[in-house]
C-alpha cells in the first residue's frame, strides 16, 4: 500500500467517525479499536516528526523504522491485549516568559508517540464536532493567527470595552485526572482506547535521574496531551461560557482560547466584573487555579469612547496575548485601529537565545552561521510578521546583527569586528530582511 492510499483510507475512516459524531452529539462511542490496525499505526508513524527527541530508551524515529513492520505488529498486539506498558516520560524544563519560571516538557519514546498519535487520530474526529469555534490551539487549520484575527474583528466591530486577561497556573501539571476521566466518559468508552489513555495518565516521569508518579497533570510533549487538554478546557471553560455566561450578559461578549491561554471581551463593564468575580471559583471547582495578579480586567474600548469611563489611576489600555501586545493606534487615515507589536518579553527571550547560539557557534564557518541565522530570522518573521509590526521586526533583525557582530569579534582577531567590516560582510552574506507575512485583516477567524 502506497503512502497516498494509506492516507486516503485513514481519511475515509475519520470522515465516517466525524459524521456519526456530528449526527449523534450525545452518543458515547464504545467500538473504535477495530480501526486500530497495522496500516493505521503505519500512518501514525509517518505523522510523527522524524526529528522528534528521543525518549528514555534512546531510540530515534529512523531507528524504529528499520524494522517497522515487525515493530508495529508487536505494538498492535500489546495494545489490544492490554500488555502494553506506557514507558516513563523523560522531562526537561525550558524557560517560560521572563525566564523566572520554567515549563516542563515531556519526551515520550518514539513507539509511545506512534501509539498516542494513532489513538489521537481516532478521537480527534469525534471531538472536532464538539469543540467550539473560538477554540484554536492544537487543532487542524485553526492557527494562532486566526485567533488573533478573531480578536481584532470582535474588538473592532462589536464595541468591546473591556478585556479579561486570564492566566492558569501550571495547567498541564495540575489538570485533575479524575475530572478528565469523567469528561472522557461522555463520549468515549471503548475499552482498548480507555485502557491506553489510563496508562498514559499513570505513566511515570523520569527527571534528573529520578522516577516519579505525579498525582495530577499530563506531561507536555506527549502527542495525546494537547487533545486531552482541549477536552478538559472544553468542559471547564468553553461549555460554561456558551451555556451559562453568554446568555446572562447584557452586552456583547466574546471568548478566544488557544490551548490553555485565553481572553474574554465585554461591551459592558458590569458584565466584565461579574465574570471576573466568578471565574476563579469556576476553575477551582475543577482543581485549577488562576494567577490573581495576572488575571485582570483591562479597559480596551476605542480611545474616543472610553475617556469618561476609564478607572482612575494609571492608564491601562494594552493586553498581551499569543506573543503580541495589543493596543489602540491610528490608521493612515487617522481613524482608531487595533495594532499589535511583539511582546517585549518575547523579543528579549528571542534575542537571548540568539546570543547564546552565536556564542556557542562563533568559531563555525561563516556560511554555516549565516545559514542558521537566516533560518532563525525567517522563523521569527514567519510568526511575528503581522501587519503593523514592522518596527519590531526591524528592531529584532538589527539586534541579531549587533549580537552576531559582537561574537564574531571574539573569534580571536585582535582587531575584533569593526562596524565598517561588518557592513561589508553583510553585503556578501545575506540575512533576510524584515517582512510582513500575515495580513491580520485578511485572515479568516
Amino acid at each position: 500500500m502506497n503512502d497516498t492510499q494509506r492516507s486516503d483510507d485513514v481519511l475515509t475512516v475519520q470522515q465516517r467517525i466525524a459524521e456519526l459524531a456530528r449526527e449523534r452529539p450525545e452518543e458515547c462511542f464504545t467500538a473504535l479499536n477495530h480501526y486500530l490496525t497495522v496500516d493505521w499505526l503505519r500512518e501514525a508513524y509517518y505523522r510523527v516528526n522524524p526529528s522528534s527527541a528521543e525518549g528514555i530508551d534512546g531510540q530515534s524515529w529512523p531507528d524504529y523504522g528499520k524494522h517497522l513492520e515487525q515493530n508495529l505488529r508487536g505494538l498492535l498486539d500489546r495494545a489490544k491485549s492490554g500488555e502494553y506498558v506506557a514507558p516513563p516520560v523523560k522531562r526537561v524544563h525550558i524557560p517560560k516568559g521572563d525566564g523566572k519560571e520554567t515549563r516542563g516538557i515531556g519526551m515520550p519514546t518514539i513507539e509511545d508517540k506512534v501509539l498516542q498519535r494513532a489513538v489521537a487520530m481516532l478521537l480527534e474526529p469525534i471531538y472536532e464536532q464538539d469543540f467550539k469555534d473560538y477554540s484554536y490551539g492544537f487543532r487542524r487549520e485553526r492557527s494562532a493567527h486566526q485567533a488573533l484575527a478573531r480578536i481584532w474583528s470582535q474588538c473592532m466591530n462589536q464595541n468591546i470595552q473591556w478585556i479579561l486577561e486570564v492566566d492558569i497556573r501550571k495547567f498541564f501539571d495540575t489538570l485533575k485526572k479524575q475530572w478528565l476521566r469523567k469528561f472522557l466518559d461522555r463520549r468515549v468508552r471503548d475499552g482498548v482506547l480507555r485502557r491506553l489513555l489510563g496508562k498514559w495518565l499513570q505513566a511515570g516521569v523520569w527527571e534528573a535521574g529520578q522516577l516519579s508518579y505525579p498525582e495530577d497533570g499530563t506531561p507536555q510533549g506527549g502527542v495525546i496531551s494537547p487533545l486531552l487538554s482541549n477536552i478538559y478546557l472544553h468542559e471547564v471553560l468553553d461549555c460554561w461560557y456558551t451555556n451559562e455566561v453568554r446568555p446572562r450578559m447584557k452586552g456583547k461578549t466574546f471568548l478566544v482560547r488557544f490551548a490553555d491561554d485565553f481572553i474574554l471581551g465585554f461591551e459592558s463593564k458590569e458584565d466584565a466584573e461579574k465574570v471576573h468575580r466568578v471565574i476563579f471559583k469556576r476553575f477551582e471547582k475543577y482543581g485549577l487555579s488562576l494567577h490573581p495578579e495576572k488575571t485582570r480586567l483591562v479597559p480596551f474600548g476605542r480611545p474616543e469612547d472610553t475617556d469618561d469611563n476609564r478607572p482612575s489611576g494609571p492608564k491601562s489600555d494594552t493586553f498581551d496575548f499569543l506573543g503580541f501586545t495589543h493596543y489602540w493606534g491610528k490608521s493612515r487615515a487617522g481613524r482608531p485601529v487595533i495594532r499589535r507589536k511583539t511582546m517585549n518579553k518575547r523579543l528579549t527571550r528571542g534575542l537571548k537565545a540568539i546570543s547564546q547560539w552565536c556564542r556557542k557557534n562563533r568559531h563555525e564557518p561563516m556560511l554555516e552561521q549565516v545559514a542558521q541565522l537566516g533560518r532563525k530570522l525567517k522563523g521569527h518573521f514567519g510568526y511575528y510578521g503581522l501587519t503593523g509590526n514592522m518596527q519590531a521586526l526591524q528592531r529584532f533583525r538589527w539586534e541579531v546583527i549587533r549580537i552576531w557582530r559582537k561574537w564574531l569579534g571574539r573569534r580571536g582577531d585582535p582587531k575584533g569586528m569593526p562596524w565598517p567590516r561588518m557592513l561589508q560582510l553583510l553585503k556578501f552574506f545575506y540575512l533576510p530582511s524584515a517582512r510582513v507575512v500575515h495580513s491580520i485583516y485578511a485572515a479568516k477567524p
